[in-house]
């Protein structure tokens, strides 16, 4: 990493607090400058100045470090270096490969090894498509290169350059400090385009502009894609206590989710849920491209045991890299896996920090954190005028589940999907456990008509039924509580015998089952008509005065519990014969009332 040798201002280490270092003769210094720091170069980050006094946040672990120790600068704020090699790679918080971080120390991550990145030795087939005299704004493609066997890496020129060309290379084999372009801008200055450029962590890469979301997510998961839909571009939280399943919902969202790009960031999490990602992904088959999921896919690892700084920064590192792809025209998926350790680290380094606590200890500026964050989500025209997109999904772990506590409130100020878990619902084995009575999603009105065209005209209606009989059930179970299910009428009881196949046999989704893990919007769609035509078949026998114990037939309900195993996705025939089945047994019962 380059000093800038011209900057001859060096700061002297006054105290050191943890992550959180002080510098005295700091004046030249810069807010959010990064740093190195002490004999090992730790890398740092700039984020209080006070006269000559200044205050470092450390991104490597700080034993060791001495008082009087100098600290440098570097001229240039906590940046990335973007480009081909980091797709099927794993990172640390500040995009340091770990791969290359196990060469130097099989077990830990060693201080001082400096800002590794993205590999520069290896070598990449370069087509460059622009041409001597071309004029290239910010943001256009002047290059091609096969990233991976089914991601193609457009070379754009940085967001705050643009010229004319005034030479270019010929295709050939590159790497990413290799001079492929040079161009002029209007002042004249010579800039040499590479296939890597390097952006701020903490500055929203500019667009166009932002278009209005109105594709969903398709993730395969019933009770996400019919009953809480995610629009490409949006911002969705699944919110859940200990051990209720947030980080294998975020799993499936990754596995499964259309979304060009996937970036998982696991932030704080068990280091043993992460070598589980780390793990299982590589093994993932594509379901689209039939390659492994790695092949669009970047992992980020802060684990818990980590430097509690480098997770505050692994947020902005996601989103950063999210960013680069969506600006080649890519929907990007992004997943948080917590934004609760990440919060738990703003609250560690602002209290190393001596500021004035918020509520539960939160910084005052947690709220706006949040919100910035979010805010990076959308679907946008970019800069070289293709659709991109990103969704931020990102999960929360309240205390005890309890989810009136700072960031899930503020979360779900600034979120339109709030997918809540429950531990009971986990506790009785129905995964996913979204509770669908506290769960919402805002997209339903602006995604309606997507659904009318793509999926059938009736499928948002059908979802509204649905919920409703749901929402009836809960109301009627309070009842049932107190006096008993015998009292309830007929209709009531055919309500929750039905609800119950509702939760039973379309939204509890097995993960681990060939069939169930992933299931298309079609089959979705069909399922639940099933259920409405079972459910008004039912209220046509009620209205015959058939009783509602009649009117159960447990060799349909158990067919409808098990529809989800039994009926091939790619073959929905056996619903047809499920409705011939339930026309069979009720025509012959109404027939007999009749008569």
């Amino acid at each position: 990493m380059a000093v800038i040798e011209q900057n001859q201002a060096k700061g002297i280490i006054s105290s050191i607090n943890g992550p959180v270092i002080k510098g005295r003769n700091m004046v030249s210094f810069k807010m959010r400058e990064m740093v190195t720091v002490g004999e090992k170069s730790l890398i740092g980050e700039v984020i209080v100045l006070e006269g000559d006094i200044g205050t470092i946040q450390v991104y490597e672990e700080t034993e060791g470090l001495k008082v009087g120790e100098v600290i440098l600068p570097t001229g240039r704020p906590l940046s990335l270096n973007l480009g081909p090699g980091m797709l099927k790679n794993m990172f640390d918080g500040i995009q340091r490969p770990l791969a290359k971080i196990q060469e130097v120390s099989p077990i830990f991550i060693p201080e001082g090894i400096g800002l590794l990145s993205i590999d520069e030795a290896q070598l990449w087939e370069a087509t460059i498509t622009a041409k001597p005299g071309d004029i290239l704004l910010a943001g256009a493609v002047f290059g091609l290169v096969k990233e991976t066997e089914v991601i193609q890496n457009r070379l754009m020129v940085p967001p705050n350059l643009s010229g004319t060309v005034v030479s270019v290379v010929p295709d050939g084999s590159y790497t990413i400090k290799d001079m492929l372009v040079k161009l002029r801008d209007e002042k004249n200055d010579i800039h040499e385009l590479k296939m890597a450029h390097q952006w701020p962590v903490r500055t929203p890469r500019p667009t166009a502009y932002r278009q209005e979301t109105l594709v969903p997510l398709i993730t395969g998961q019933r009770i996400i894609d019919i009953f809480f839909p995610i629009a490409k571009g949006g911002t969705a939280a699944i919110p859940g206590g200990f051990g209720t399943g947030k980080t294998m919902t975020q799993h499936q969202l990754a596995k499964w989710s259309d979304a060009d790009i996937i970036v998982y960031i696991g932030c704080g999490e068990r280091g043993n849920e992460m070598t589980e990602v780390i793990e299982d992904f590589p093994k993932l088959i594509d379901p689209r491209s039939g390659k492994s999921i790695m092949e669009r896919t970047v992992l980020i690892a802060n684990t818990s045991n980590m430097p509690v700084a480098a997770r505050e920064a692994s947020i902005y590192t996601g989103v950063t890299i999210a960013e680069y792809y969506r600006d080649m025209g890519y929907a990007v998926a992004m997943m948080a896996d917590s934004t609760s350790r990440w919060a738990e680290a703003l609250r560690e380094i602002s209290g190393r920090l001596e500021e004035m606590p918020a509520e539960e200890g939160y910084p005052a500026y947690l709220p706006s954190r949040i919100a910035e964050f979010y805010e990076r989500a959308g679907s946008v025209q970019t800069l070289g005028g293709d659709e991109g997109s990103i969704t931020i999904i990102g999960a929360v772990s309240p205390a005890g589940g309890d989810f009136s506590e700072p960031v899930t409130e503020n979360t779900k100020r600034f979120v339109n999907v709030f997918l809540a878990l429950d531990k009971n619902l986990a506790y009785a084995r129905h995964y996913p456990a979204i509770n669908w009575l506290e769960s919402y999603s805002g997209y339903i009105k602006i995604l309606s008509d997507w659904y009318e065209d793509h999926v059938a005209p009736d499928c948002i209606e059908l979802r509204n039924k649905m919920i409703e009989l749901l929402y009836q059930e809960n109301k009627l179970l309070e009842m049932v509580m107190l006096v008993g299910e015998d009292v309830l009428p007929d209709d009531q009881r055919w309500v929750l015998e039905i609800a119950r196949i509702i939760k039973v046999g379309y939204l509890q989704q097995n993960a681990y089952n060939k069939e169930d893990t992933y299931v298309p919007l079609a089959k979705q769609y069909a399922m639940l008509k099933a259920i409405e035509y079972f459910y008004e078949k039912g209220r046509a026998g009620l209205k015959l005065g058939i009783p509602t114990s009649q009117l159960k037939n447990q060799e349909i309900i158990s067919a409808f519990i098990k529809m989800k195993y039994t009926i091939p996705n790619d073959d929905l025939s056996g619903l047809d014969e499920l409705k011939n089945q339930i026309d069979s047994y009720y025509d012959a019962l109404f027939k007999r009332y009749q008569d």
